[in-house]
């Protein structure tokens, strides 16, 4: 909203200093400083609001130490990180830019999907909240909204070098300094993304069922909606898995956050995504508005969520983080990039499915089910072994920091 108003003002007044609006990295920073007044100022205010309402934590015996310190706790905490993120997304991004509506749709969602959870959980006394087959369904339904619109959408184009241009619109004409020879650019419609450790540094879902002959328009849109479908779903219930202790899923996600961003403005910078040979993605640097607001809110909330924690996010924090980082990663071309940049969300929901199914498996062969972890998901398995959860959250956020730098370094590492 501010953008437009300070254009206006720019245009018609000329006032000074309004011309600032038109900078992604000054509109960035602003939304950086707003979300962290959000989450800070007026969290605490949340905070007490739901102490007042008795919206507590329910606490499952586990036999983990310090357990019984955090009944009680206030939940539903991610309302605070819904807040932070979208009023300044609203106050300083263009609201007119489909990836700026597709993240805002996307926070919506699944904060809904998740405050539903939470709220049978808290209000109807229900311990096991949402049924799971409602959460698929939400989301399935998310991923097939993103799908469909990066697929069909006019606006949502990749830049690339053709011999011969095909479009009426105007061209970019590129010479080769050596050879002399000319060839063009132009936005196109793809199904191009980034993979990381290939020669090219792209991977094309068109060419996915290409030896079985299969690449009509239907069969590369339907490989595409898998794809999208099973990374929503898997890295929004990889976060929801990961915020078991106080301030790992924020701590993380803070450090996820700022990676898009780096790779959302190098992506929509025409001279960057030159320089470092990767795929331009025309109007994505919007998002970087998006992603300073969400580093903001993660930041912000941790103030409060650190040990020991005065509020935990629940599911309406958890699941949104989760979409939220899937979203971004597929709007900006760089989802084969999540196994290794949400690498702590990956591992502990690997270790919960490891789990499970060696219990199932050991106990339909010996009668009797046996574990691979003391205790999954991961975290609670140094846990249980005597670590203090300050120290299990630090030492997961080297790491996570450490997958954060090996994923931009991947953009050259080909």
């Amino acid at each position: 909203m501010l953008y437009y108003l300070f254009t206006w003002l720019q245009d018609h007044l000329h006032i000074p200093g309004s011309g600032l609006f038109q900078y992604i990295s000054f509109r960035t920073a602003m939304t950086v400083i707003v979300s962290l007044i959000i989450t800070t100022v007026f969290g605490s205010r949340l905070i007490r609001l739901l102490h007042r309402k008795q919206v507590g934590e329910t606490i499952r015996d586990l036999g983990l130490e310090g357990e019984e310190k955090k009944r009680g706790t206030p939940t539903m905490g991610g309302l605070i990180i819904i807040a932070g993120i979208l009023i300044p997304t609203l106050l300083f991004a263009k609201l007119d830019n489909i990836y700026v509506i597709i993240m805002i749709v996307t926070t919506i969602w699944m904060g809904a999907i998740g405050f539903l959870d939470d709220y049978i959980k808290v209000f109807r006394k229900n311990k096991e909240g949402l049924a799971g087959r409602f959460k698929v369904i939400g989301q399935v339904g998310l991923g097939t909204i993103i799908a469909i619109t990066m697929y069909f959408h006019p606006d949502i184009v990749v830049r690339e070098q053709v011999t011969n241009p095909t479009s009426s619109k105007p061209v970019e004409v590129v010479i080769n300094p050596q050879t002399g020879e000319s060839t063009y650019a132009e936005n196109v419609k793809s199904t191009k993304t980034n993979i990381p450790f290939y020669k090219n540094n792209e991977f094309d879902y068109a060419k996915v069922l290409d030896s079985f002959g299969l690449n009509s328009t239907l069969a590369t849109f339907l490989v595409f909606l898998v794809f999208v479908v099973f990374i929503v779903t898997a890295v929004s219930n990889g976060a929801n898995i990961t915020d078991g202790i106080d301030g790992l899923a924020t701590g993380t996600s803070a450090i996820v956050g700022i990676t898009l961003a780096i790779l959302a403005y190098v992506s929509g910078n025409i001279i960057f995504s030159e320089y470092l040979n990767i795929m331009y993605i025309p109007n994505s640097g919007e998002l970087v508005i998006f992603a300073g607001a969400f580093i903001g809110a993660c930041t912000g909330f941790l103030w409060y969520n650190a040990y020991p924690a005065q509020v935990f996010m629940g599911d309406t924090g958890s699941l949104t983080i989760g979409g939220i980082i899937a979203a971004f990663a597929i709007l900006i071309r760089k989802e084969l990039l999540i196994p290794i940049l949400c690498g702590i969300f990956l591992i502990e929901l690997v270790s919960v499915i490891l789990q499970v199914s060696y219990f199932k498996y050991t106990k339909n062969k010996f009668g009797e089910g046996r574990r691979i972890f003391l205790m999954s998901p991961l975290h609670h398995h140094y846990q249980k072994r005597g670590y203090h959860e300050a120290k299990i959250v630090t030492r997961f956020v080297i790491v996570s920091v450490f997958l954060a730098i090996l994923t931009i370094v991947t953009l050259k590492v080909r």
